[in-house]
């Protein structure tokens, strides 16, 4: 085989000492991937990746495009997502690429290219030194013709791979639905008395039918009825849940543009991607929120611990990714806004621990965009829209490229999902 390219630092014991412990609220079963290397031919090929502790993993083959893929706990890539390009000097080889990241929460993924039919022949866990806790996961990969590479296929496990620590297993993925305001808060008023607390439980409760009639998911709503819930309780909702993602649900209102329609995707961002995104963020965040929450949130001496702030960039990559996925699965729907997938400082979307995003449906100021949320037969078109980005969501297809559409670095260092 050609000469090893180590794409990534090998200085395991150094990063990980550098590295500080995780909290028990972190999840200190989580392991790190510090190093990674390719070592390849025409022949064979060998990916390793350095970790913290070991992981089991399991692997298996997709056709169009052939690739393989390696599945194994939540796993922090500590990594450059520029180590997935091999050098175009190591072709004639098997990969053409690899990436990496978070599938779901207690679930990441390795998505190994192909140029031609190969299969993984071992997929093993070693300790780089023995009786010691940092250990090296290998993946070895041979060509193979159709009938081997089917059958590794065919071997495409059901449920996510277990998790040392405890993980997802094979419960279903848990989705919270917030319906934004409720009770003594009404939200935004529009056209002909339009009250955006009703609009937005109407819609949660046609999409929780949809997502269950799926059989997939377990469903739940952070208010079931016309009750009031601050902002901080919603959170504590989801988290306590062990939520996969979080779906918020509004409608805007603007008093003085009554032109103005359609539904946007809004993600977490520390600042706002417009001065539209800013005004809705505010309007949204103006809801009471419990002091003592919200001060022990800004007390909170893990936004300062590196393994945090891994979390929350990968947990903000992924909900971009839904994000996109979404607007585009609702553009066959629905009206969009011009502008239609933008980011702000969002209470609800805060937490670190799942991917989440707040949907404006529309514009209760625009009498078209208030015929539309109080249809039923709307309701039930834009809710199997978002149903089937959720159904891609989680089985990781339609992300296979980067924003700049660059094949093969799609996720990786923690900034995004992998692929089916």
């Amino acid at each position: 085989m050609g000469p090893a390219r180590p794409f990534a630092a090998a200085a395991v014991f150094a990063l990980l000492a550098a590295t500080p412990k995780p909290s028990a609220a972190e999840g200190a079963a989580r392991p790190v991937a510090v190093g990674v290397k390719l070592v390849q031919d025409a022949g064979a090929a060998v990916l390793t990746f350095d970790l913290s502790r070991p992981v089991d993993a399991r692997a298996h083959t997709l056709a169009s495009p052939d690739r393989i893929v390696v599945d194994l706990p939540e796993v922090g890539f500590q990594l450059d997502p520029g180590v997935a390009q091999p050098d175009a000097a190591s072709a004639p080889a098997l990969i053409k690429a690899f990436r990496f990241g978070l599938l779901a929460p207690g679930k990441s993924r390795i998505v190994i290219d192909l140029s031609r039919r190969a299969c993984p022949v071992g997929v093993t866990t070693k300790p780089i030194v023995a009786s010691a806790e940092p250990s090296r996961l290998t993946i070895d990969v041979k060509p193979c013709d159709d009938a081997a590479f089917a059958a590794s296929a065919a071997a495409t496990p059901d449920a996510p791979a277990a998790s040392p620590g405890g993980a997802m297993g094979s419960a279903a993925p848990v989705i919270v639905l917030d319906p934004g305001h409720g009770g003594i808060d009404g939200g935004a008023h529009g056209v002909g008395g339009a009250m955006e607390k009703t609009l937005a439980f109407a819609f949660c409760v046609e999409l929780k039918r949809q997502l269950e009639a799926t059989g997939r998911y377990k469903v739940l709503m952070t208010r079931d009825g016309d009750q009031y819930v601050d902002l901080d309780s919603r959170v504590d909702f989801a988290r306590d849940a062990d939520a996969a993602l979080f779906v918020s649900i509004h409608a805007d209102t603007l008093s003085d543009v009554a032109g103005v329609s359609g539904s946007t995707v809004y993600t977490v961002a520390d600042r706002a991607s417009d001065a539209e995104a800013a005004r809705i963020a505010a309007h949204e965040n103006a809801a009471d929120r419990d002091p003592t929450k919200a001060k022990a949130a800004e007390d909170d001496p893990g936004v300062a611990d590196i393994l945090f702030d891994l979390k929350r960039r990968e947990t903000r990559a992924y909900s971009h990714l839904f994000s996109r996925t979404l607007v585009e699965d609702l553009r066959d729907a629905t009206r969009l806004n011009h502008n239609p997938e933008r980011s702000a400082g969002f209470v609800v979307l805060k937490a670190p621990e799942f991917p989440s995003v707040l949907i404006e449906l529309g514009y209760l100021s625009n009498a078209q965009d208030v015929a539309a949320l109080e249809s039923p037969e709307w309701r039930t078109r834009t809710a199997a829209a978002m149903t089937k980005a959720i159904d891609a969501f989680f089985a990781g297809s339609g992300a296979t490229e980067d924003a700049a559409g660059t094949p093969g670095v799609a996720f990786g260092a923690d900034h995004a999902a992998p692929t089916r």
